[in-house]
């Protein structure tokens, strides 16, 4: 048998993980098998593995290491595959990774990872990187990824089929025009650019065809969102939403990440539509004004609230949950009593907390009064601790109701001790569901449908240590 596969890892967020979707479906329309399951040290050697591709984060220094300890393992356990290494990271360190393995690692620039899918068709037979007695040159790879004409762009790497995700998503936006002073994301994905609405309008239509019962809107600043419609009016993203649901019929929409100065009121009235989902994720920072200030966030603590109220005037009881930096410079304790205030007046149903890592080439790598690591571990847990009660509180409020469901996959698992089969979904409020299954449902449900559930039990223990698992419950219809 020929060595045709192809192994990738991801890593960060939601956009980075939809890339990798197309960048995957391009290499299995050109005949190569993909796998996409994370290595580990007790993954076995495998000398099929022709190219491994990391799509790498930047966002936090725990975020590099990680990618650094993936790109070592996958050189052991795939001794004879080249590695591309492309994403934010690869963007801004280039010559770090490089010396990891000169000889193996080729570096795509992350803005220009659109380009796997010309290796993906140039990798197969008869083409300019067809595979040669069982391997692929590195030379001869990272001379073409500097040659290659640029046909395609940032939204080339669509796919209407997911390889390892059961719910689908849509890249509409990239890059950020903001500033903020801790991140380098804007520095790794430059600009924001955003997807022509037609063509968002017809890549969703062509998945709820092809049955996609969810998708998720992904992009670096959803909030930025701005396409020029019929030569007179710019449509923003609660114009493209408003579109999309017109558009379409049945399908499902969830909003990966907003700002909360964007939330006003015509967004929150086309957020009311029953078909976007009760699912809001906010992206805070702090809860003093002083810290967001420093941070050169564009927004302020009164647009916070303000955005929570009408979000919970549009649903019925919707999960929200927020991302929290805990440590920047200068955050004293006066500072951090105001993040928890922030918490503790509204109740979020999780809360995504990180310390401050300081980044090369960002303002606050190098800013004053930098806080010490145990006061950062101390705030953190905080945070954490207050998001884990928080999050069993919201799944006890959701309990013996009824949701809509899309099956997260269709194994069927068995657990100790238990002879019954069960299935993982994600409900419409976000909350990882269990449910067993019956004879005579197992046999149709599959994954990526949508079922009704009635949620059952929190499990407490299961969110305490931080298992993709909230509750168990049982499915009322398919």
């Amino acid at each position: 048998m020929g060595r045709n596969s192809i192994h990738f890892e991801t890593l960060g967020c939601r956009l980075n993980h939809d890339e990798s979707e197309g960048a995957a479906r391009a290499f299995v329309l050109n005949g190569f098998s993909v796998e996409q399951d994370t290595v580990s040290a007790k993954t076995l050697t495998d000398e099929n593995v022709v190219l491994c591709i990391i799509n790498t984060c930047t966002v936090t220094a725990k975020a590099e290491q990680k990618a650094r300890r993936l790109i070592k393992l996958m050189l052991q356990k795939y001794p004879c595959s080249s590695l591309i290494v492309t994403g934010c990271y690869a963007q801004l360190d280039a010559s770090s990774i490089t010396k990891i393995a000169p000889d193996r690692i080729v570096i795509l620039d992350g803005t220009k990872k659109f380009k796997l899918a010309q290796i993906a068709s140039q990798m197969a037979p008869n083409g300019l990187l067809s595979v040669q007695n069982g391997l692929l040159n590195a030379k001869s790879l990272r001379e073409y990824i500097q040659s290659a004409p640029e046909e395609l762009n940032q939204f080339s790497l669509f796919t209407p089929v997911f390889q390892k995700h059961s719910r689908a998503s849509i890249k509409v936006q990239d890059g950020c025009n903001c500033s903020c002073s801790f991140c380098r994301i804007h520095l790794a994905r430059g600009r924001s650019v955003s997807l022509n609405a037609d063509e968002v309008s017809r890549r969703i239509r062509k998945m709820e065809e092809d049955g996609i019962n969810e998708v998720v809107f992904t992009g670096v600043n959803l909030s930025q969102y701005r396409w020029k419609y019929d030569d007179s009016r710019i449509l923003d993203f609660a114009g493209l939403l408003e579109k999309c649901l017109n558009d379409t019929e049945k399908i499902s929409f969830r909003i990966s990440s907003l700002y909360p100065q964007n939330v006003d009121d015509y967004l929150c009235k086309v957020l009311s539509s029953n078909r976007i989902q009760p699912f809001f994720h906010l992206s805070i920072q702090s809860g003093s004004e002083r810290i967001l200030k420093a941070m050169n966030r564009p927004h302020s603590i009164d647009q916070v609230y303000d955005a929570i109220r009408l979000l919970r005037q549009i649903k019925v009881n919707p999960f929200i949950s927020c991302d929290l930096i805990a440590g920047f410079p200068g955050e004293n304790n006066d500072d951090f009593e105001k993040t928890k205030k922030l918490c503790l007046e509204n109740d979020f149903a999780w809360v995504h907390a990180f310390p401050f890592s300081p980044r090369k080439g960002t303002p606050a790598y190098d800013m004053k009064d930098q806080v010490s690591d145990e006061i950062k571990r101390q705030r953190v847990k905080w945070l954490t601790d207050y998001a884990i009660n928080n999050k069993i509180k919201y799944v006890n409020s959701c309990c013996q109701k009824e949701y809509s469901a899309v099956v997260e996959n269709s194994r069927l698992l068995r657990k100790k001790g238990d002879p019954s089969n069960v299935i993982h979904a994600v409900t419409e409020n976000m909350l990882h569901v269990e449910c067993p299954l019956t004879e005579e449902n197992k046999e149709k449900i599959k994954s990526g449908d949508r079922i009704t559930v009635r949620i059952k039990e929190c499990l407490p223990a299961s969110i305490s240590d931080s298992q993709e698992l909230d509750c168990t419950g049982i499915i009322m219809s398919s």
